[in-house]
């Protein structure tokens, strides 16, 4: 008698659940099927292509594969589970290694490291005259923003997170925000449906809603997809070698702008290569090099949401780490997506995998000083 009480308490559990779930939102229903976003997400979702146009290949070092790294150095890629580590001097590829059924061809999502693509592309809208300058309204491209108290938000104030908005920046809710932009299928309703709930321009706060914003002001700046402007003015004349995809919320949707550009590490080099070259590719300004350089310079005029410092380590959609020796700018993606820039080595690196240091050291993963310094390594023998 128990048994058959146990079972049909189960039964009945069982039930609750199966209508809980198809009653649920179907962003809620993926999130459940899936667990944990994943690098290789592109597989599950639908993808916009952006293009490439003629490739230019990196050039071989003569030294190429010469070096080796240290124990520790290693060890800490692979604790990480690193698929990729790149490094580039001189436009020549000195080192480079993957990892698991990884090559220099494989796709990897990017991540937040797309945020950095993103604030490029606002640079070159402005060059294109599609936006006038960092400082109109955002309710100049987007009506909902036409209202008080959005009516104050600038395309600055997105590009240095400090919008104010009410964004939920949460990757442990399955019913958060972020949750809901990264399986769901209307991304851009969800930051038409924002409000301004703090002053803008004052505190730095991170939140993906910034950037997807800024990708709808593209949009209806440029009147072209994200993708095919990326493609016309990023992958084309950086002569990117592979297509690379962008992640969609739907078929023929929106791109999910603050993440999910899906692409190689030797190709991910490239937007550091501009970075390095103050925007000129080729003898071709493609973004300004006013805006280049104000991208990668700290935004230290606001004040930090958490430990109400000034901001040393935030620019336009950049990330900016100092080793100790220079300011090095850097995009980043939560699972350790990074492309690094190193000036005073005329070099790029890039780390790509499916995890990170949940530790902190002055707002950066603590893994990433040992990939800095790793490369540095190598770069120095070879003076």
């Amino acid at each position: 008698m128990k048994l058959r009480k146990r079972i049909i308490w189960l039964s009945a559990f069982i039930l609750l659940l199966a209508g809980a779930y198809l009653l649920s939102p179907s962003y809620l229903q993926k999130s459940l099927i899936y667990l944990f976003p994943g690098i290789e997400d592109y597989t599950i979702f639908e993808n916009r292509t952006i293009d490439i146009g003629a490739p230019q290949p990196w050039s071989v070092a003569n030294d190429y594969m010469n070096y080796e790294l240290e124990k520790s150095e290693r060890d800490t890629l692979e604790h990480y589970n690193s698929i990729a580590y790149l490094i580039i001097q001189n436009d020549s590829i000195i080192y480079e290694e993957y990892w698991n059924h990884f090559n220099k061809n494989s796709l990897s999502n990017s991540f937040s490291a797309a945020k950095s693509i993103v604030g490029l592309l606002i640079g070159a809208a402005i060059d294109d005259g599609y936006i006038k300058d960092i400082n109109q309204l955002v309710g100049d491209f987007v009506p909902e923003y036409n209202t008080f108290p959005n009516n104050q938000l600038q395309i600055k104030h997105l590009l240095t997170m400090s919008s104010g908005l009410n964004w939920e920046e949460s990757y442990s809710s399955p019913f958060s925000m972020t949750t809901q932009a990264y399986y769901g299928e209307n991304v851009n309703q969800l930051v038409k449906d924002l409000k301004v709930v703090e002053i803008p321009g004052k505190e730095f706060n991170y939140k993906s809603g910034d950037t997807q914003l800024l990708s709808l002001v593209l949009k209806n700046a440029t009147g072209k997809t994200l993708s095919a402007y990326a493609s016309e003015k990023l992958w084309k004349p950086l002569g990117a070698e592979n297509e690379a995809l962008w992640c969609l919320d739907k078929l023929d949707g929106d791109e999910k702008a603050y993440c999910c550009f899906n692409s190689n590490a030797r190709d991910f080099a490239r937007l550091g290569k501009l970075i390095l070259n103050h925007g000129n590719i080729n003898d071709r300004q493609l973004i300004s090099e006013d805006y280049i350089k104000n991208s990668v310079t700290p935004a230290n005029y606001l004040i930090d949401s958490e430990d109400k410092k000034k901001v040393e380590f935030y620019g336009y959609q950049w990330w900016i780490v100092n080793d100790g020796m220079e300011n090095i700018p850097y995009a980043r993606g939560i699972y350790g997506q990074y492309i690094f820039v190193l000036k005073q080595h005329n070099a790029i690196v890039v780390r790509l995998g499916h995890q990170r240091n949940k530790h902190k050291v002055n707002h950066h993963p603590a893994e990433i000083y040992t990939y800095i310094s790793a490369a540095k390594g190598i770069l120095n023998k070879r003076k």
